[in-house]
C-alpha cells in the first residue's frame, strides 16, 4: 500500500506542479506566487 500511496503522492505533485508552472508571471503575481515557491507549494498540496 505504501507505494501505491507514494505514486499518488507524486502524481498530485507533479499536477499541482505543472499547473502553477503553466500560469503566465501575471497570474502568479495575482496569486502571490513567485516561481521560486511553486515546488514547495506544490509539495504542501501533497501532505
Amino acid at each position: 500500500m505504501d507505494i501505491i500511496k507514494s505514486y499518488r503522492n507524486w502524481r498530485r505533485y507533479q499536477q499541482t506542479y505543472r499547473e502553477l508552472d503553466s500560469l503566465s508571471q501575471r497570474e502568479l503575481n495575482d496569486l502571490g506566487i513567485s516561481r521560486a515557491d511553486i515546488p514547495a507549494i506544490a509539495r504542501r498540496a501533497v501532505g
